[in-house]
């Protein structure tokens, strides 16, 4: 275990893009998806759609083996983008094509035996080089990513953690310390693509997130339709939608993208 830096980081490109975004809209919307499923043309084409329906930003999954955080749709997901061949450097090329092509801000999500493997301070180099503006990485955290962070903050990038409604207020206050860009609240316990329960639990459960943190907030881990989108307006500045975009693709093809994204926010 290293010891980290408790000074508060000074806001960075994500953070100041979704204040302004936040003026204009009452909660923004970020999708994900997995590099390299069902391939990385298709993948380009979903990111196409997803922008064009008003989409304010994206993860970029980098497939992984053993995807802790990820249930059974993502971790399909991500077995069949490495069956296919995807690597590290193809993901990385492919993200430099849709953050050249689309004016959205685009964040890998990954685990941290990949940026060990490939060198904390390279990986984040790498990242700034091709636009990407941050990174959410589950398995790393802030206790263990003294390296990670001193990577991430000398290339002007976001780390993103994560609450869990089982964070205690005293965790809370350490992790937002560390955090750049938003904090990733989890909607509940558990892997993605569960069924969430959006009720005045979850509605107590976020207003602790927000008073515990000097940065915007996002809730992920079961947003599926409008209804969960239009419960949480007001209590998070982000709705994250994942396993169900790839659901979407997967029963009823990559055009089905942009008429699923259009129906969360209209």
């Amino acid at each position: 275990m290293t010891e980290t830096n408790t000074r508060t980081p000074a806001p960075a490109f994500l953070e100041t893009y979704i204040r302004e975004q936040r003026k204009k809209k009452a909660i923004l919307l970020m999708t994900h998806i997995v590099m390299g499923y069902p391939s990385f043309d298709a993948c380009f084409e979903i990111v196409r759609q997803m922008v064009d329906a008003g989409v304010d930003l994206m993860e970029l999954q980098i497939p992984f083996s053993e995807p802790m955080a990820d249930g059974p749709v993502i971790l399909k997901a991500n077995q069949a983008a490495l069956d296919s061949g995807a690597t590290v450097e193809k993901c990385f090329e492919f993200a430099q094509k849709v953050s050249d092509r689309f004016d959205i801000p685009f964040l890998f999500m990954t685990y941290g035996n990949i940026l060990y493997k490939y060198g904390m301070d390279a990986f984040a180099a790498r990242m700034s080089e091709i636009g990407v503006k941050g990174a959410i990485v589950p398995d790393l955290p802030p206790e263990e990513a003294n390296d990670y962070l001193s990577a991430m903050k000398k290339h002007d990038l976001s780390a993103v953690f994560i609450f869990s409604p089982e964070t205690s207020d005293q965790r809370m206050k350490m992790i937002d310390t560390h955090a750049t860009g938003f904090i990733y609240c989890l909607a509940r316990k558990g892997v993605t693509g569960k069924e969430t329960q959006f009720s005045s639990d979850m509605g107590n459960y976020l207003a602790r997130c927000q008073k515990s943190t000097r940065l915007p907030t996002a809730v992920g881990f079961g947003v599926k339709e409008k209804a969960d989108i239009d419960f949480l307006m007001g209590k998070a500045d982000i709705a994250v939608v994942g396993s169900q975009t790839i659901r979407e693709v997967a029963q009823n093809g990559v055009n089905a993208t942009g008429p699923f994204i259009r129906s969360l926010i209209e």
